[in-house]
């Protein structure tokens, strides 16, 4: 399927701003390895890095599953990707097992079923219905999850709401959906609980996908 005008967006988006990326993601480094560890990963389960970025969560997630485990990743950001791929081909060298895509959410394919997902600040994925439609069409019942974003401020910090509009504006296409960003993936879990971080600015949560396992 050709990439929507949102996709062409978001893709534009992290051309400018892939170069220094990962200079970035210090201060929401806790918050990563926080969200990786409500996924609960055991040796030799399969985990899926939604939206993976340059592929700083591979390393994390590999940890948990160990060599008989494997990732499964995708990212539409042809710049993204690239970092990506080489973080990917480095590990590979050293016996880990990954799949690594260049594709959108809505269009990817998943190899294999995982028992376990991680969405890490992936806010126009989740914000998007196609490709919430698309994940989820390929992820069991059952299956772990843990997510974490940004989020506009509790209603007495109101004011506050144009920081937390700024600072995803440079990297998200739907930076004005800041109120329940998770709602969309909450309808396809049959429980979610969440907490907040970043002084109210952001969230972290968990849950698993609805339905009878099979």
């Amino acid at each position: 399927m050709a990439p929507t005008p949102d996709n062409l967006r978001s893709i534009q988006k992290y051309r400018r701003t892939a170069a220094a990326y990962d200079t970035t993601t210090g201060p929401t480094w806790p918050i990563r390895m926080r969200c990786v560890d409500l996924l609960r990963l055991r040796p030799g389960e399969t985990v899926l890095d939604v939206g993976c970025g340059t592929g700083l969560s591979f390393e994390p997630l590999l940890e948990r599953v160990g060599r008989t485990g494997r990732l499964i990743a995708f990212e539409q950001s042809p710049e993204m990707h690239a970092q990506a791929a080489q973080r990917a081909q480095g590990l590979r060298a050293q016996g880990w097992q990954i799949d690594l895509q260049c594709a959108s959410a809505e269009d990817v394919t998943l190899p294999t079923p995982p028992d376990a997902a991680l969405f890490h600040y992936v806010h126009d994925i989740t914000r998007t219905p196609e490709a919430v439609a698309n994940l989820f069409g390929q992820l069991p019942p059952g299956t772990r999850l843990a997510m974490a974003g940004m989020k506009f401020f509790p209603w007495w910090l109101a004011p506050l709401n144009l920081l937390a509009w700024l600072k995803n504006r440079p990297y998200n296409v739907h930076a004005h959906e800041l109120h329940r960003p998770w709602s969309l993936v909450e309808a396809r879990l049959q429980s979610f609980s969440w907490k907040p971080t970043q002084g109210g600015m952001g969230y972290l949560g968990s849950g698993r996908v609805a339905g009878e396992r099979r």
